[in-house]
């Protein structure tokens, strides 16, 4: 039977985790294993996991890409789903999450958007609709492919095992889920399903100064991924795996 481990990376953000945990708790299909990884927190984190029967991984060296690499990396299960603390999964999350990885064959992985809570209406929709929006849209041309969105991800294990060596762990300031969609390679597949959502906190939104630091890691990844791998150069790849992938696909008579 397939396993699935669920990794929540976390810093300081008990309250938003005891949420989460109680919407995983409650999934028409439960997890296997939850990894709750603990990125230096100073609150009670470790007990409200312990609490849920989640396992805590403590990876003190602060970092996103750190926290959710150690989480993959301590994770069991043949599929590796991805929340933040903030992360609000609907019942049936895990459920689809697994018949969609399911009927990929191969190599593959899922994401879906997320909808902002803890905001006005309008913010909640320029956030939805730019924010969310603009990365699938902007970052698919770029990679060929969609983008994995971290709040709302799940992947074969066998994904991370082939692209742990390349991303860029060690670099704080970096967007975990955008460096490892650049890492996905010519032969897996990235499956995004509008309807596959997820609640998320708007505090992206709190400030101006925050927004900007999350742009700025944006162009950090990039310029770390691009050093490493040429964006035309992935792309050409991936468009000549396509090509032949097709020719060795025999023809209906």
């Amino acid at each position: 039977m397939t396993s699935i481990s669920v990794v929540i990376p976390c810093r300081n953000d008990a309250e938003m985790l005891a949420v989460c945990l109680n919407a995983l708790a409650a999934q028409t299909r439960p997890a296997d294993e939850i990894v709750v990884v603990d990125n230096g927190s100073t609150d009670d984190i470790a007990a409200i996991a312990a609490a849920a029967r989640a396992r805590v991984v403590r990876e003190p060296r602060e970092g996103i890409a750190r926290a959710t690499a150690a989480g993959f990396d301590a994770a069991t299960g043949d599929i590796l789903a991805r929340l933040d603390a903030d992360s609000i999964p609907p019942e049936d999350w895990l459920e689809r999450v697994e018949g969609m990885l399911g009927s990929a064959g191969g190599l593959a992985a899922v994401t879906g958007p997320g909808d902002f809570y803890g905001a006005g209406r309008l913010v909640a929709w320029l956030g939805r609709t730019l924010y969310i929006g603009g990365y699938f849209a902007v970052v698919g041309l770029l990679l060929g492919h969609p983008p994995l969105f971290g709040s709302n991800l799940a992947l074969d294990a066998a994904v991370w095992e082939r692209v742990r060596g390349l991303v860029h762990a060690t670099t704080r300031e970096v967007h975990d889920d955008l460096d490892l969609s650049y890492q996905i390679r010519p032969d897996m597949t990235v499956i995004y399903d509008p309807t596959l959502r997820v609640g998320i906190s708007a505090r992206p939104f709190d400030s101006w100064k925050g927004l900007g630091r999350r742009l700025g890691w944006t162009y950090t990844t990039f310029s770390l991924d691009f050093r490493q791998e040429p964006p035309l150069r992935r792309l050409r790849e991936r468009r000549r795996w396509a090509r032949e992938r097709a020719e060795d696909i025999p023809s209906a008579s």
